[in-house]
């Protein structure tokens, strides 16, 4: 539990890219698996002042299997389109 938690502050609020370096949002929250430790998905938003306020609903779920890369910023695969 400890480790999901220490993965999960270094996540949450990274940039999310697409393959074309197109900016999707913002990890909002991930979820794990509680018995492996290992990251199911991210849940992503937009942001923008509805996000700050909670008014916005505009979020997408990535699967892990979608990630490339986890540096920085958060790089997806190039072949799938996400759209809030």
């Amino acid at each position: 539990m400890v480790i999901n938690l220490r993965i999960r502050e270094e996540i949450i609020g990274k940039e999310v890219l697409n393959g074309q370096a197109e900016v999707l949002g913002r990890v909002k929250d991930v979820e794990a698996n509680e018995e492996t430790n290992e990251i199911e998905s991210l849940i992503l938003s937009k942001g923008g002042i509805s996000e700050s306020l909670g008014l916005s609903s505009n979020e997408v779920i990535v699967p892990i299997e979608q990630v490339k890369q986890i540096g920085d910023k958060i790089l997806l695969i190039d072949k799938i389109e996400y759209s809030f």
